[in-house]
């Protein structure tokens, strides 16, 4: 794929996971900062950072249980160790930095 349409698909999935955090329930806060990158504070000071890796053509998730990376395969954001979708990774590292369990899924 080429890099614009990377751009376009990533960002706006990037899109859908602020939304989706945002309506979680969980207690956190979600900032959009430039360059592709969201960044998501909880209350206890810990941060998930969610951004688009352009030359690898990834969105990657630095939580404190560790880093992800997601590639787009068959229309889902896969990550490319555990073979994990998006956002069955993000409801499990949003759930153990807030605290209490929570589904982080996309609005259909």
């Amino acid at each position: 794929m080429d890099e614009s349409t990377f751009v376009t698909l990533a960002e706006r999935e990037l899109e859908r996971v602020e939304y989706a955090l945002e309506g979680c329930g969980a207690e956190l806060d979600v900032e959009v900062q430039p360059g592709g990158v969201l960044e998501v504070s909880f209350d206890d000071d810990s941060k998930l950072v969610i951004n688009r890796h352009v030359a690898a053509q990834e969105i990657w998730l630095a939580a404190r249980s560790g880093g992800f990376h997601f590639r787009l395969k068959d229309g889902l954001w896969v990550d490319t160790r555990a073979g994990e979708e998006l956002y069955i990774v993000l409801s499990r590292v949003v759930s153990d930095q807030g605290g209490r369990a929570v589904t982080v899924a996309p609005a259909p």
